[in-house]
C-alpha cells in the first residue's frame, strides 16, 4: 500500500522537472511546495556509495538555487538514511501522516453550493491563493504545476452568499481520489464548511469510480485530524522532510 500511495501522490502533484538518478527520484518546481522539490529515495542506490549519492543530490539542487530536501518514510531506502542526513545537518520538517478511507457508506453532503470543475480555472486559482495567502510568484508556479496533472481532476469551491469560503483539489486515479489543498477562509472555519466541501469532492469521486480516498495531514494539525477521523480516515504510514538550507 505504501508504494502504491506514493505513486498516486507523485502523479497527483507533478513537478515541473523530474529526473531519476540511481533509484532516487529528484523533483524540481521552482521551490513551490516541498513535495514537488524533494528527493524521493525509492530504491537503494546501486552504483554509488550513499555519501556520494547525497552529495550528487545537493549539487543538483544547488545548481537550481534550491535547498536540498529529502522526503522520507519508514520505508525509504537505504535504512539509516534519515540518521545520516540528521548527522549532516538536515533539519526535520513537516511530520505528516498519510490516511485512507473507504467511500462505501460515506455520508452525503448537506450543502450543495459547491462548484466542481474538471479543469483548472483562473477563478479557482484566485480563490485558493486568496484563502491560503499565496503571492503572485507562487500563484504562477502553482498554475503551471497543476496544469501538468495527467489523472482526472476535480477543482472544488464552496460558495456562501456568492463568496468562495472553502476550496480544494481532488485527483482521481486507479480507484482512489486524493485530496489536496483543502483550505477554508479564516472567518468561516469551525462551521463545517471544510467537511461539506470534502463530502462533495468524495461524492464526485465515487460517481467517477473511486472506491477509496487518501490524503496527507500534518501530525500537529489537530482540527484536521479530528475532522478526518470523523470521516473514517485511518493512518497508513507517515512521512517527513529533511532539509538542508545553504546560502547561495
Amino acid at each position: 500500500m505504501y508504494a502504491y500511495l506514493e505513486e498516486l501522490s507523485v502523479n497527483a502533484w507533478p513537478a515541473l522537472e523530474t529526473m531519476v538518478d540511481d533509484g532516487w527520484l529528484l523533483r524540481f518546481a521552482d521551490g513551490y511546495t516541498k513535495r514537488a522539490n524533494a528527493v524521493y529515495p525509492l530504491y537503494e542506490p546501486k552504483t554509488q556509495a550513499l555519501e556520494a549519492r547525497i552529495a550528487s543530490c545537493e549539487r543538483h539542487y544547488s545548481s537550481k538555487r534550491l535547498p536540498t530536501i529529502f522526503k522520507l518514510t519508514p520505508y525509504s531506502s537505504p535504512a539509516g538514511l534519515d540518521s545520516l542526513l540528521a548527522q549532516k545537518g538536515y533539519e526535520l520538517h513537516a511530520d505528516t501522516c498519510v490516511q485512507i478511507a473507504s467511500l462505501s457508506g460515506m455520508e452525503s453532503p448537506s450543502i450543495r453550493t459547491v462548484r466542481l470543475d474538471a479543469k483548472l480555472t483562473q477563478e479557482w486559482v484566485n480563490a485558493f491563493c486568496l484563502l491560503s495567502g499565496k503571492d503572485e510568484k507562487e500563484k504562477q508556479t502553482m498554475s503551471h504545476t497543476l496544469g501538468k496533472i495527467i489523472p482526472a481532476t476535480c477543482y472544488a469551491a464552496l460558495y456562501q452568499e456568492g463568496e468562495v469560503v472553502a476550496c480544494g483539489l481532488g485527483v482521481l486515479e486507479r480507484g482512489h481520489i486524493g485530496l489536496y489543498d483543502i483550505v477554508t477562509a479564516p472567518a468561516y472555519r469551525n462551521r463545517g464548511y471544510g467537511k461539506q466541501l470534502i463530502l462533495n469532492m468524495l461524492e464526485w469521486g465515487a460517481r467517477h469510480g473511486a472506491e477509496y480516498s487518501y490524503l496527507q495531514v500534518l501530525q500537529d494539525n489537530e482540527p484536521a485530524l479530528r475532522l478526518y477521523e470523523k470521516l473514517g480516515y485511518k493512518e497508513v504510514y507517515s512521512y517527513w522532510y529533511r532539509i538542508k538550507t545553504v546560502p547561495f
